[in-house]
């Protein structure tokens, strides 16, 4: 018997999509809810060991496990008309324990998938149809990428899809080229682009440069790596309208852009307010205000109403993730791992601190910043941007008057024991209403 969807007639589901390295999951938002913790340094023993503090289980609508159902590991993916699109990947060696996915390095490649275990391929799975919400079958495109690519990064830039090789869990793997292409989803076609810098042709040894992260600002990608052989990071960039890389220099102080448009730091501008910028800053949320003239320093606000303020205190962080909901609504993620109560079967609990929230901009500052915002999204290489904001952590201090409203509409702290071993990585994440009848 075919699973059907539990939701009332006419009455759309919203569902956060969460892709981790090996799994799926839609997260049913409408159950989500603020509870209310106690101020951790008023406690005198760990605050996840006080009944004040309570994790709750994550309400999961539907979960895929890619890597259980024959699909490759690490894959990425974008958006388009309603559709999921995931790419790459690699696909461990048959008959690996499970427990083993997390740490592919040991596990081994799948020699007889794709271009010996990593992925060219592209999986679709159709949002609108009832089926792909509730048995999330995703099918193999017809297209192709012209190249196999490990862990990638994806971008959606002017329309097209941009798609890079991340590094691989097999250092001595012969890199597929070419490293970088583009597809164009009109005519439904991949072009190979310019070889990356930190990627040699045919090189042996795909981790001489580990890609770290990155981050898109108009039209450029930036691009962080580390060299393994000095341990020293290098930044960076390609424009999509010049269609050259660029090397950047080994320091963020460097760089053409504000440090919160960086690679490590992760954020969103909010839907509807061009000229807010929400990312993290370590564990804690912030909103940005960029100036309408180059004269004027970008101004701060530490989102303290939806910030987990026990995160930070007790809790072993990842990189967080910050999500678009809707018309000047965001959500904010950060994984992480806490240690079991006494008699658990398990030393560590992975758990996700989450929070939506409404953005209402305070009268005062209301002006005319959002064609700043607008400018900064079309700027080709942003080097017009502000440089008045310091690249340094600490010198990022809250504005004495806010600019910002904010409503908070849920927050909480979630066990992910769903997630089975992998480790609290969050690839990407996007919403959706999913609009269906009760069968």
């Amino acid at each position: 018997m075919k699973k059907t969807v539990m939701a009332l007639e006419g009455q759309p589901k919203p569902l956060l999509w969460v892709a981790t390295p090996q799994r799926l999951i839609a997260i049913d938002m409408s159950k989500l809810k603020i509870n209310h913790y106690e101020d951790a340094s008023k406690l005198k023993i760990n605050h996840y060991e006080s009944r004040d503090f309570e994790i709750h289980s994550l309400p999961v609508f539907r979960m895929l496990n890619l890597v259980e159902n024959e699909f490759p590991f690490g894959m990425r993916f974008f958006i388009r008309d309603s559709k999921l699109y995931m790419v790459g990947g690699e696909k461990p060696r048959r008959g690996a324990s499970p427990k083993l996915y997390p740490h592919l390095k040991n596990v081994g490649h799948d020699e007889l998938f794709g271009d010996r275990g990593l992925s060219p391929y592209v999986y679709v799975l159709d949002l609108t149809r009832l089926d792909s919400s509730t048995d999330l079958d995703l099918l193999k495109h017809h297209t192709s990428m012209l190249a196999a690519k490990p862990t990638p990064i994806v971008e959606e830039i002017e329309g097209k899809i941009y798609v890079l090789s991340g590094t691989p869990s097999q250092s001595h793997c012969l890199l597929p080229t070419p490293t970088f292409e583009v597809y164009d989803p009109l005519i439904e076609q991949w072009k190979p682009l310019d070889q990356p810098p930190f990627y040699r042709e045919g090189c042996s040894n795909c981790q001489e440069f580990e890609v770290i992260d990155h981050s898109v600002l108009g039209t450029t990608i930036y691009v962080l790596t580390c060299n393994l052989m000095d341990d020293f990071y290098h930044y960076y960039s390609y424009n999509v309208n010049e269609g050259n890389w660029k090397f950047l220099g080994e320091s963020e102080d460097k760089l053409p852009v504000p440090y919160h448009f960086t690679p490590m730091f992760t954020g969103k501008f909010v839907p509807g307010y061009n000229d807010i910028y929400i990312f993290f800053l370590g564990d804690i949320p912030y909103a940005a205000l960029i100036p309408s003239n180059d004269r004027s320093p970008t101004r701060y606000q530490a989102l303290n109403e939806v910030d987990g303020a026990l995160y930070h205190r007790q809790v072993a962080s990842y990189s967080g993730l910050v999500v678009q909901l809707g018309e000047h609504e965001m959500c904010i993620m950060k994984p992480g791992s806490v240690q079991a109560k006494e008699g658990s079967l398990r030393p560590f609990h992975i758990i996700l601190y989450m929070a939506t929230f409404k953005v209402e901009k305070l009268l005062h500052s209301s002006s005319s910043a959002q064609d700043r915002g607008l400018k900064l999204l079309r700027t080709a290489d942003a080097s017009d941007v502000s440089q008045t904001s310091s690249h340094h952590d600490n010198d990022v201090q809250d504005i004495r008057a806010p600019f910002l409203s904010i409503t908070c509409l849920s927050k909480g702290f979630y066990y992910l024991d769903e997630w089975g071993p992998e480790a609290s990585y969050i690839c990407s994440a996007f919403f959706h209403q999913l609009s269906t009848h009760e069968m």
